[in-house]
């Protein structure tokens, strides 16, 4: 008797479990594609979204065994960065210049990125490693730098906003994280350049350039360097830098953004195409006109 009441009921517990085997059962029947429309319709009929989650218990152990981690050279995925960002501080303010090549790989993917994140009116953030990874925690470092500036009724110092990053980015070590930023400022102490990467690295210093286009940077600002530059020495000075890690590093290029934070805030100076730089301005043909032996110098004759 007891069988057949439980057979025949709706309520009882048995009688949930076959209804609900019943249901998954038509849903596993219908794919996404039958509800018209890639906008979700599938989705809302269904409830809430639901997504596929790769089965890595441990994201960290996953990431060390399949990319380009500095210990294993034979990995499965190469991951392969490139770009030059630079900044120095001189007795005029902070003088900031980037890049604009985005590669993945061999492969150009952009030649028109956006390398500096301007976080509010006194503070700018430079770009290298993931896009992704600079851009959201930039952007997320301008939000609570808004807060501290609500909350304290004062604006953020740069060492405090570099802090934040630094410790925000550090619980994440490990995770895959890919970043190499310079958080650039003028507050109460004058301006600074801090050096902040994905592992929670953060150092304060004159002069900073990050990217596989650095070393080419590096070259030219280390000649060029001094603290009494003028405005348009300096700006000269950055523009050369990137020109030149542009022009021999395969992953830098295209143009150079300029920007120069100041007592009154940061200024964007211009947008500089690279190749027109090298014709028109810093290539051999200019430098070497007249001094060569394949292009000598006219000599004067006697009349």
């Amino acid at each position: 008797m007891n069988s057949l009441v439980e057979r025949y009921s709706t309520t009882s517990p048995t009688a949930l479990l076959r209804k609900a085997q019943r249901l998954a059962d038509e849903e596993e029947e219908f794919s996404d594609a039958a509800w018209g429309s890639t906008a979700g319709f599938g989705n809302i009929v269904k409830g809430s979204p639901s997504f596929m989650v790769p089965n890595a218990p441990d994201p960290t152990a996953f990431l060390r065994l399949h990319t380009d981690d500095h210990a294993d050279p034979t990995c499965r995925i190469k991951i392969q960065h490139g770009t030059t960002t630079l900044a120095f501080r001189f007795q005029g303010g902070v003088i900031v210049a980037v890049d604009s090549r985005a590669t993945a790989g061999s492969y150009i993917a952009s030649g028109t990125v956006k390398k500096v994140i301007e976080i509010n009116p006194y503070l700018l953030g430079t770009m290298a490693g993931g896009a992704a990874d600079c851009q959201y925690w930039e952007t997320y470092l301008g939000m609570h730098c808004r807060l501290h500036e609500l909350r304290n009724r004062e604006r953020i110092s740069v060492s405090a906003a570099s802090k934040y990053l630094s410790n925000l980015v550090y619980s994440y070590k490990g995770m895959g994280l890919s970043m190499g930023t310079m958080i650039c400022g003028w507050d109460k102490t004058g301006p600074a350049v801090f050096y902040v990467d994905s592992d929670g690295t953060r150092l304060k210093g004159d002069l900073f350039s990050v990217g596989s286009g650095s070393t080419f940077a590096y070259g030219v600002l280390d000649q060029g360097y001094r603290w009494d530059l003028t405005d348009e020495e300096a700006q000269e000075l950055g523009r050369r830098s990137i020109y030149a890690a542009g022009h021999r590093d395969a992953f830098s290029g295209n143009t150079c953004n300029l920007y120069h934070v100041k007592e009154d805030g940061w200024k964007f100076i211009g947008n500089y195409d690279i190749a027109k730089l090298h014709n028109e301005g810093y290539g051999y043909d200019i430098r070497v006109e007249g001094r060569s032996s394949a292009n000598p110098p006219e000599v004067a004759t006697a009349a």
